[in-house]
């Protein structure tokens, strides 16, 4: 996956669009719903800040749970993958603490936010991670006349790379983080502000009404 961040040397102009970092973090699963007994199955989360990835954690997780034939066929997960990786509570002790105190950004945030509550829940683990901010309701509001707001449809609608089908956390989160950092681009020049700070976001994503530097002046 090609970062819209990616620069042929660090010599080039950066645009420094989020002023903060944060983590966007996308789930893999056995299915749609974490309070149905489905388990997460791979995790990607990607440390953002400024135009850039700066750091990343991946991993499969073995949850005991069996994957569906449908769904590995969708994913390309295989039971087999996952019954080789760490257990569930290494995994998410090791997320919970690369998340730190950072903000977490994802596409339809509720469902990844579902899963990770539920996984701490069934594992015993403490679970500080505030409110996700939902990069659906940013693209929302930036771009009303999509008919789709699915991954997909919003890189096809930024010029941004998308890899048709791939269904992996890596690639979801990579393609996410694109989709960020385009948004905070278009924010700070819609506010006229040098960059896009998470509390920023977090009020854009709850549809409060944000007023432009020059304007409130």
């Amino acid at each position: 996956m090609t970062f819209y961040n990616d620069r042929p040397n660090d010599n080039q102009e950066r645009i420094a669009v989020l002023a903060d970092s944060a983590i966007v973090l996308d789930f893999e699963t056995t299915g749609l719903d974490a309070d149905e007994g489905h388990r997460v199955t791979e995790i990607a989360a990607l440390r953002v800040r400024g135009d850039r990835v700066i750091e990343r954690f991946e991993s499969l997780v073995n949850s005991g749970a069996r994957i569906p034939g449908y769904i590995a066929k969708f994913t390309g997960i295989t039971q087999a993958m996952v019954d080789g990786a760490p257990d569930a509570a290494n995994v998410f002790r090791r997320l919970l603490d690369f998340i730190g105190t950072d903000s977490v950004i994802a596409h339809n945030a509720w469902f990844d936010q579902g899963f990770l509550a539920r996984e701490c829940e069934r594992l015993g683990l403490d679970n500080p991670v505030p409110e996700f901010v939902c990069s659906v309701r940013i693209a929302r509001r930036l771009f009303p006349e999509l008919k789709s707001h699915a991954l997909g449809s919003l890189a096809s609608r930024l010029g941004l790379p998308f890899v048709s089908g791939a269904h992996r956390a890596g690639v979801d989160a990579s393609v996410t983080a694109n989709i960020l950092f385009r948004s905070c681009e278009l924010l700070r020049s819609k506010l006229a502000v040098p960059s896009v700070d998470m509390a920023t976001l977090r009020r854009y994503a709850a549809n409060v009404e944000l007023i432009p530097i020059a304007t409130a002046a």
